[in-house]
């Protein structure tokens, strides 16, 4: 990867010029029997996509606070990313009275009203499907995301010192995403390209998002990222382990 790249979205960059086609996030749901593969330039565009919502359809500026109230899932994946490309935080499970933005999956809506400002909702349905009845005061993710535009460039230039992420209440710039997921891979069994990650830790620690994200983004590799994984039998896990091609594991 780029020595330069001092925040996740430069990572992201770095990949999609180094191999767009080579897969970045494979998911699988077990309680769901979802599984979707995405490629570096389809993860790329979810996250342009995004991003732009992000600036344009919500306002949202580089400081501002974006509470994530997601679980580990490949569209919480590109809601991360798609925060780091505008400069805002991403604060994981983050209070949502405290926030200037409330991104919530079906289970937490209730919570998610807490939330002053702009409101968004995601069904976190099998192939990003949309909420049968949009949930109120919520605008739905599926339907808004789709007209975005396929390239994003931020207003402002992100700085890789100011705050990006907040998880389980420690704050990190982007600067330090990166550093420590660089610095990690190691102990996770990520070498380098070509290196695949299944991780079945949830997102709300900083361990399951290096395991279930930076690590593989900033070392050229990919993640299997599982949800509901503890319902996998240990021969089923094993047999997707080899299918998958996974040459570590996080769980």
């Amino acid at each position: 990867m780029n020595a330069t790249d001092r925040t996740p979205a430069d990572l992201l960059r770095s990949a999609l010029a180094a191999d767009p086609a080579r897969p970045l996030v494979t998911f699988y749901d077990d309680a769901t029997g979802e599984r979707v593969e995405l490629s570096v330039a389809t993860f790329a565009n979810w996250v342009a996509k995004t991003a732009n919502l992000l600036q344009d359809g919500l306002s949202a500026e580089p400081g501002d606070r974006v509470a994530l109230l997601l679980p580990a899932h490949w569209q919480t994946a590109v809601w991360l990313l798609a925060c780091s490309s505008v400069g805002v935080v991403a604060d994981v499970g983050g209070s949502p009275a405290a926030a200037d933005i409330v991104v919530s999956g079906p289970d937490t809506l209730d919570a998610a009203r807490a939330c002053t400002g702009e409101r968004v909702a995601l069904a976190l349905r099998p192939l990003g499907g949309r909420f049968p009845q949009p949930p109120q005061g919520f605008a739905d993710y599926a339907v808004e995301v789709p007209g975005q535009g396929d390239r994003f460039l931020p207003y402002a230039p992100v700085d890789p010192e100011e705050p990006a992420l907040i998880v389980a209440g420690r704050e990190f710039s982007g600067a330090e995403v990166v550093e420590r997921a660089r610095a990690e891979a190691p102990a996770l069994g990520l070498t380098g390209p070509g290196s695949r990650l299944l991780s079945g830790l949830p997102y709300d620690t900083w361990e399951g998002l290096d395991a279930g994200l930076y690590a593989p983004l900033a070392t050229g590799g990919s993640v299997v990222l599982c949800r509901h994984l503890d319902r996998l039998g240990e021969e089923s896990l094993a047999q997707r382990v080899e299918s998958e091609r996974v040459t570590a594991t996080a769980r």
